[in-house]
């Protein structure tokens, strides 16, 4: 672990820090399931909003 010491002999301790790295983009069959899941929640939250309406 690594510590280091302050002004009055208090130790502080660090959180080790994870590996950087840089992230890749999707391809093309995440793209897909990208946009089937928003056309999905798109269609529910319409079709929440259309229920709500029918019921008031």
């Amino acid at each position: 672990m690594p510590y280091t010491t302050e002004e009055g002999g208090r130790l502080n301790n660090f959180a080790v820090e994870p590996k950087v790295y840089t992230a890749e983009p999707p391809n093309n069959s995440q793209k897909r399931n990208y946009l089937i899941g928003g056309v999905a929640g798109i269609v529910l939250v319409v079709g929440l909003v259309v229920l709500a309406a029918f019921v008031s």
